[in-house]
């Protein structure tokens, strides 16, 4: 893994961690990251144990953190505030406007579909459409644009 990537701070919010998990892929996170950073705020809407893999690191700006709640949920605020009192930071983050908020605050972004792209682009899967397929039966939601371009990415 070149030098460059092991140097982000790979912070994901609670859906990534759910959706994979449902689908028994929690462990494409560690396989492509190693690493993987949330806020105890993520970790609690998770509600379940998370792997020893993910480290559980708090704001320290918490006034900025409720600002942020104002406008996304306090897991989103407290992955995004993270992201920000991060110097290198990518951000795993599914739902549109906390997406959106992120993009804004010039955060690098991407989403649990991003993530599984990434995987077969790395070489951990050999079919990003198997795994779609999976996620579909769940009740996380795929348009078919999303799903087109993850297929186009991932070249299937």
């Amino acid at each position: 893994m070149p030098v460059a990537m092991q140097s982000k701070l790979i912070i994901s919010d609670t859906s990534c961690f759910i959706t994979l998990s449902n689908i028994g892929e929690l462990d494409l996170l560690r396989l492509l990251y190693k690493q993987i950073v949330t806020t105890p705020e993520v970790a609690e809407e998770f509600g379940e144990s998370l792997p020893e893999w993910v480290e559980i690191i708090a704001v320290s700006d918490k006034a900025k953190q409720e600002l942020l709640e104002m406008q996304v949920d306090k897991g989103e605020a407290s992955a995004i505030a993270l992201a920000l009192e991060s110097e290198n930071s990518f951000l795993i983050i599914d739902d549109n406007k906390a997406r959106k908020l992120a993009h804004n605050l010039r955060l690098d972004v991407t989403g649990t579909i991003g993530v599984i792209v990434a995987a077969k682009q790395k070489g951990i899967i050999s079919r990003v459409k198997p795994v779609l397929q999976k996620i579909k039966e769940t009740n996380f939601r795929i348009s078919a644009e999303l799903e087109l371009q993850a297929l186009l990415q991932a070249n299937e």
